[in-house]
């Protein structure tokens, strides 16, 4: 995988290459995973505000959430490799 930069939504991005897995927010593990890394500091927000779709865990043991959906950013990391 490369580090090309990947759009998680409102201009933010995330180098591909960096990204671990990506996973819906829904489920209460998650929103205690989001809870630890906030009390970490290790929690980046990049909803601008909407609602959390998607969680994106980096190889930094940082958290990303985003309001896009966990099917739409892999998408975009799947074409990204083909380029």
């Amino acid at each position: 995988m490369s580090d090309k930069p990947l759009n998680i939504g409102f201009g933010n991005i995330v180098p591909s290459g960096r990204i671990i897995s990506i996973v819906q927010a829904d489920s209460a593990p998650t929103k205690r995973m989001i809870q630890e890394a906030r009390e970490r500091h290790m929690l980046v927000d990049a909803t601008n505000g909407r609602k959390t779709r998607s969680i994106i865990l980096v190889d930094s043991d940082h958290i990303i959430l985003s309001a896009i959906h966990p099917e739409t950013i892999a998408q975009r990391l799947h074409t990204s490799e083909k380029e």
